[in-house]
């Protein structure tokens, strides 16, 4: 089954070969993106790169050509089918088939294929509906998903599990990590199924831009989110290749609470709306709070560094120059 067998403690670190092959699946996408600008800051210089027209990741015997041809040393598995709940209540049998899929091809041929080290990234939603807020880690699979996104919950556990599986049984370098609620340059800012962030810039650049007196928002605005920006997810990610090599998943957050009212009036600020922000009090207001405990990387020496408001300014100069009709 390929000479992958003993890569856990051999190989030279992730930092240490800028030339080495880094298979970034997914690399068109928000973290996709910032993974490969953060590499190439670094001074690597052999990414390899493919788009889903050139390698489409769901067809396992596409995936296994391109790993015998390529042969890459380090995979960072970025790629992922996503959506808000509509789409999700829409389109389940995509969310939990493609995503499988995806993983399963992609893990499954870079063992088979020598690969010394894969990162596979999941997402926040992997936790019970009523985990204990912050959420560690070991939450996972205490309690009942929440409905509307169980489709896609249950492939990414299954991907977590899949990298947990060939680390006992191959002994083999695979680390999973799991992002908070992500925002930065190439998110979605469609105005039907975007997330809360970026719907929010979306709403009051329009709103300046027409002149309107208000903008409306659902709820009362007190439940309490985290964010973190791509950027530092892709900082994250590096360092998780360099220095965390075990069985258990890692939360990646900012650690930073914010209310949906606060970070409303930050990004009204940030665009420079000047009108009123109003709060529909009949709309409801989800989870009250959500929010990943993120003490375990922060023990193994790794910190976010871009703020909110820093970053809310650096995702409305890309919104401006890259998505405004």
């Amino acid at each position: 089954m390929g000479g992958a067998a003993d890569n856990v403690s051999s190989g030279s670190s992730f930092l240490s070969d800028k030339s080495a092959k880094i298979f970034v699946a997914g690399h068109r996408g928000l973290v996709g993106s910032a993974i490969v600008r953060k590499l190439q800051q670094l001074g690597f210089t052999n990414l390899l790169l493919r788009s889903h027209s050139e390698l489409d990741l769901t067809r396992q015997s596409d995936v296994e050509s391109f790993f015998a041809n390529e042969k890459p040393r380090f995979v960072i598995l970025a790629a992922a089918k996503v959506g808000g709940i509509h789409a999700n209540n829409t389109y389940p049998a995509d969310f939990i088939a493609i995503n499988l899929q995806i993983q399963t091809n992609v893990i499954d041929s870079a063992y088979r294929h020598g690969v010394q080290k894969l990162l596979f990234l999941g997402s926040s939603c992997i936790y019970p509906k009523f985990a204990p807020q912050p959420i560690p880690e070991d939450a996972l699979l205490t309690g009942p998903l929440e409905p509307t996104n169980e489709w896609y919950a249950v492939a990414k556990i299954a991907g977590i599990k899949m990298c947990q599986a060939y680390r006992i049984q191959h002994n083999w370098n695979a680390i999973s990590g799991m992002p908070t609620n992500l925002y930065g340059p190439n998110d979605n800012f469609h105005p039907e199924n975007s997330h809360v962030l970026p719907a929010l810039m979306r709403r009051f650049h329009e709103a300046k831009v027409n002149g309107a007196k208000e903008v409306v928002v659902w709820g009362s605005g007190s439940p309490l989110r985290e964010f973190l920006h791509v950027d530092d997810l892709a900082d994250a990610v590096a360092f998780l290749m360099e220095e965390y090599s075990d069985l258990g998943h890692v939360n990646v957050g900012s650690g930073k609470e914010v209310s949906i009212k606060e970070l409303a009036e930050l990004v009204k600020e940030v665009v420079g709306f000047e009108g009123d922000l109003v709060w529909d009090k009949s709309k409801p207001d989800g989870t009250p709070r959500k929010l990943m405990d993120s003490s375990k990387l922060a023990e193994l020496g790794w910190n976010p560094k871009i703020s909110l408001k820093d970053g809310l300014v650096d995702t409305y100069k890309w919104y401006v120059q890259n998505v405004q009709q």
